[in-house]
């Protein structure tokens, strides 16, 4: 067992973290107040993953959704608190070999559907979520 390589990327009101596991079976992602668990089985020979993350701040597990693709899953992760600054994911302060952090604002991540970005106005290049 392993940890999955993650993207994660930031707004106002959400960060959003790309788990990329292809062709993944057997999903499970549990959004805590203070912790993210991620784990499936991937790949052609089924490797099991498994992501534990203790969050850098809290979350709203309510307002918090997903989506799977053929080659990830989209975490879209409600911020306990709206505009709070997120410098990292998680609270230590480690580098972590499967955690990239996305700057660029042209990457295009998937929908994820029923999301509500309607208060932030400057986000124009990051994904809808309609």
């Amino acid at each position: 067992m392993q940890p999955a390589s993650a993207k994660r990327q930031g707004r106002r009101d959400c960060v959003f973290t790309e788990v990329c596991v292809e062709d993944s079976e057997a999903v499970n992602v549990n959004f805590e107040k203070s912790k993210l668990t991620f784990s499936c089985l991937g790949g052609s020979d089924n490797f099991k993953h498994l992501n534990e993350t203790e969050l850098f701040h809290c979350i709203d597990p309510n307002d918090s959704k997903l989506k799977r693709t053929d080659r990830s899953i989209l975490c879209c992760l409600g911020k306990g608190e709206s505009g709070q600054s997120w410098p990292r994911l998680t609270k230590e302060r480690a580098k972590l070999n499967w955690l990239t952090w996305v700057v660029d604002e042209d990457v295009d991540l998937p929908e994820v559907d029923g999301a509500d970005d309607s208060q932030d106005s400057d986000d124009e290049k990051m994904p809808d979520l309609e």
